[in-house]
């Protein structure tokens, strides 16, 4: 993973259309590592399990949006969902309810880690992680971390449960 260019400002970069879109830290526009099969695959399950629950769940799932965390750090969440009322900006500027980062072969901990802590210091209540290849998932809070070790992603107030194994069934599918 590699910076793009030198640093720039804020307007140059809402002004700027990159292809995938970046993260932007403190002037400098970051390239997100590029998923693969399997990033791609868990990235649209998640997507379709949060739309197909959109009425009796009351959510709005979104996949690689731009959210303001802090006026000089813009995140690129694989996937973040809001409860209750859908965000009209187009940068959204209101922390979602979850972010869900999904991991891609050359992530690293520390990358993924400033990534988490930018979302819980905006007030994101919820982050899960999740490995598609060990299909493993852990959920971050302000207060702790956990693996989902009977692998399902859980939240509270309101509730949502997701499964792994119905989210990692279409990688068994022939």
């Amino acid at each position: 993973m590699a910076m793009v260019g030198t640093l720039i400002s804020v307007e140059e970069y809402l002004h700027t259309t990159y292809d995938p879109d970046c993260d932007y830290v403190d002037g400098e526009v970051l390239e997100r590592n590029m998923g693969d099969q399997a990033h791609s695959t868990t990235q649209v399950e998640f997507a379709f399990y949060f739309r197909s629950r959109r009425e009796d769940w009351n959510v709005f799932v979104f996949t690689e949006q731009r959210i303001r965390v802090t006026p000089s750090r813009y995140r690129i969440a694989d996937l973040c969902v809001y409860a209750g009322q859908k965000p009209k900006e187009p940068v959204f500027q209101t922390p979602p309810f979850l972010c869900i980062e999904i991991l891609s072969p050359d992530d690293r901990i520390e990358r993924i880690q400033d990534r988490i802590d930018d979302y819980l210091k905006f007030g994101v209540p919820y982050v899960w992680v999740v490995n598609p290849r060990s299909r493993r998932g852990w959920i971050y809070t302000t207060d702790e971390i956990l693996e989902a070790k009977d692998g399902v992603l859980r939240t509270e107030n309101p509730a949502y449960a997701v499964p792994l194994a119905e989210i990692f069934a279409a990688f068994d599918r022939k």
